[in-house]
């Protein structure tokens, strides 16, 4: 399935990635403090994508999920973790959970994680407010030592064993577009397609593929238990993009409830939690 994290950053590929805080539009202040809602309610609703491991996980578990009960708590308040599946792009996504609603009926929520915090895509929302990176994703690559040696070198040097090797990707991800472009297009046979990290991570396993590009974090996940696979970095200059902050968005008028959210994150990663959240999956944090 075609998930918004993909498509992103497939189309991201080619654009420079900003980190600039916050993100947003100037917009009228709302006159209903959003703020004030929340803590009258008790409750912080909080949006993370279903099935997306190590991010999020069945009955409300997952990185994501436990940063956004953090982040509650830091509030005072309890957490509404409300799963979602992802529409065709980022864009889709934010206006399901962010600003107006999904048309099935789904509220937006207060706060939804896992947003990219990119100037290209907060120029493309100005209905929202991208803020809080909580975590830099990177590009990594698991392979199968007997099969495939540590790469070294430009992306020329290092990827040629795979026009002679398979390696696996998941589809319309920016690994994908990468592998099918690189050296000219002399890897594209090689290049196999599957639906999920973990999929392709599986296949690498058993001996179907000799290594998989894609996001350190849901290759970590993917490879626990699995100590005969190695897990590298992945950095070629050929890879424009080779990571990107995590962290959230709500609606654009609600600059009260992003300056208390703002506030609760920078506490938890200056103390070290958000970093423990991270450990206690099995993942590598890195501060964004």
């Amino acid at each position: 399935m075609k998930t918004d994290r993909r498509s992103f950053l497939h189309a991201l590929a080619a654009l420079p990635l900003v980190a600039a805080l916050p993100l947003v539009a100037a917009l009228p202040a709302k006159a209903a403090d959003a703020l004030e809602t929340v803590r009258q309610r008790g409750s912080l609703r909080i949006a993370v994508y279903n099935d997306f491991p190590p991010y999020s996980l069945k009955g409300g578990k997952g990185i994501d999920a436990d940063i956004g009960r953090a982040i509650a708590r830091r509030l005072g308040l309890t957490a509404e973790i409300v799963g979602f599946n992802a529409d065709e792009d980022m864009n889709d996504d934010l206006r399901n959970m962010v600003w107006k609603g999904h048309y099935l009926g789904t509220q937006p929520a207060d706060v939804m994680l896992h947003v990219p915090v990119d100037e290209v895509l907060a120029r493309a929302n100005d209905k929202v407010r991208i803020f809080g990176a909580y975590h830099r994703e990177t590009i990594a690559l698991a392979r199968n030592p007997e099969r495939v040696p540590a790469l070294s070198g430009s992306a020329a040097v290092a990827l040629e064993i795979f026009t002679r090797e398979k390696i696996g990707v998941e589809t319309a991800s920016l690994a994908d577009s990468f592998l099918l472009g690189v050296l000219n297009g002399r890897l594209r046979e090689n290049v196999v397609h599957f639906t999920t990290v973990a999929e392709a991570t599986a296949a690498l396993a058993d001996g179907r593929v000799s290594a998989v590009l894609a996001p350190r974090a849901e290759l970590e996940a993917a490879l626990r238990g699995r100590d005969s696979l190695v897990l590298d970095s992945a950095k070629f200059a050929e890879l424009k993009v080779d990571s990107w902050p995590l962290g959230m968005a709500c609606k654009a008028e609600e600059q009260a409830l992003a300056e208390a959210v703002a506030s609760a994150v920078a506490e938890l990663k200056r103390d070290g939690s958000i970093a423990a959240i991270f450990r206690q999956h099995g993942i590598t944090y890195q501060a964004a």
